[in-house]
């Protein structure tokens, strides 16, 4: 157990990185390309691995978390835009990961007695939870709890990826770079599959929450090396847990000619392909997935404004009540029925927006040797 908290920044980032946009987007791509995209995992792995590795390395340097940095070094409007547009990407990414887990453990149910339990019900079951969770532990529990999720969709996703694996020649060519034409009738180019890819890994407010972690662990320049082992974990389980979603869907969907349009479609889909194990697993892993991600999504917002104010990221009571208004964004998608994929994509978006600024600005500080 404490080798295991050794690496807890990393298995956080993890929890973070893995949640059910990512599923969607990799079980899409497996779906309607095969294998053939899976350069596009490993290399938007490599290029995470290298970015979480560059801010552990300002935090264990300098000793500042990102916020605090762009505020001192660079402007503090600047540090203000980022800390509200981040929160604002991330409340949309609150409704569409409660959104999209709602809606597949709905339509699981459907498969244990007729009409099944609404999406509604599992959103305000799994928000009741969530906020018992926030309010009887601190960071150092909710380490623990993230771990335990984290470990349980790893190892749900990898069995089912044994179960439904596709032939290793198709896995092995699937490094080689190439861009598949496209599905005929589906709106989804390769392009845009690449870039959703590419979006729920390489994401801007993971980098900041690295400093956060590293100032937190009280990582320091003796820790570099254990800071570089620990970013080569996060990065290399964030590959396996992706390549083997995307694998999955393509030794059952791809082969089978079956499309892909949403995660909830899998459980009716893959049930008669693969068998009722395996979509068990694969709900699981999902339901795993999506809380993982919620208490990062929930945490950030706090870590965000204690990183702007220089102060300890331990969460108060202040923060624990701003955290459970957040949380009631999770019943947002299935009360007023909307669309959860879209409400992700939007978020990306915003995401994309900031993620380049965050990134040339850090990397400027990142190369002063004042600092560095």
């Amino acid at each position: 157990m404490t080798k295991l908290a050794a690496f807890a920044p990393g298995i956080f980032l993890i929890g973070y990185s893995i949640g059910t946009g990512s599923i969607t987007t990799m079980a899409k791509a497996g779906a309607n390309y095969g294998v053939s995209l899976m350069w596009a995992v490993a290399l938007s792995c490599i290029v995470t691995w290298f970015l979480i590795r560059i801010y552990g390395r300002y935090a264990s340097v300098t000793g500042e978390r990102a916020l605090t940095a762009f505020r001192r070094h660079i402007h503090p409007g600047v540090a203000m835009l980022f800390l509200i547009g981040l929160t604002v990407a991330v409340s949309g990414s609150i409704m569409g990961v409660m959104g999209i887990l709602a809606d597949v453990m709905a339509t699981w149910s459907t498969t244990w007695f007729s009409g099944g339990i609404s999406a509604l019900a599992w959103a305000i079951a799994m928000v009741i939870m969530i906020n018992v969770m926030l309010w009887t532990n601190s960071n150092a529990g909710f380490d623990k709890i993230l771990s335990a999720l984290v470990g349980i969709m790893g190892l749900a996703f990898v069995i089912n990826f044994f179960i439904m694996m596709p032939p290793v020649a198709d896995l092995l060519a699937g490094f080689i770079p190439s861009v598949p034409d496209p599905v005929a009738g589906d709106n989804s180019t390769p392009f845009l599959i690449i870039s959703g890819m590419v979006g729920t890994t390489v994401a801007p407010a993971m980098f900041l929450m690295r400093t956060t972690l590293v100032k937190s662990n009280g990582w320091g320049v003796d820790n570099l090396p254990h800071q570089n082992r620990d970013a080569i974990v996060s990065a290399g389980m964030m590959f396996i847990i992706s390549a083997a979603v995307m694998a999955a869907a393509a030794g059952t969907l791809y082969q089978t000619g079956t499309g892909l349009n949403n995660a909830s479609q899998m459980v009716i889909i893959l049930e008669p392909i693969a068998g009722s194990a395996a979509v068990g697993l694969f709900v699981i892993g999902i339901v795993a997935a999506g809380l993982s991600s919620q208490f990062p999504n929930l945490l950030l917002t706090p870590w965000l404004l204690a990183d702007w104010r220089d102060t300890s990221n331990e969460v108060s009571p202040g923060y624990r009540i701003l955290m459970t208004v957040m949380s009631l964004l999770c019943l947002v998608v299935p009360l007023f029925h909307a669309r959860p994929v879209l409400v992700m994509i939007a978020s990306q978006n915003i995401h994309k927006t900031v993620s380049g600024r965050i990134m040339a600005l850090k990397a400027w500080l990142a190369n002063k040797p004042s600092l560095m």
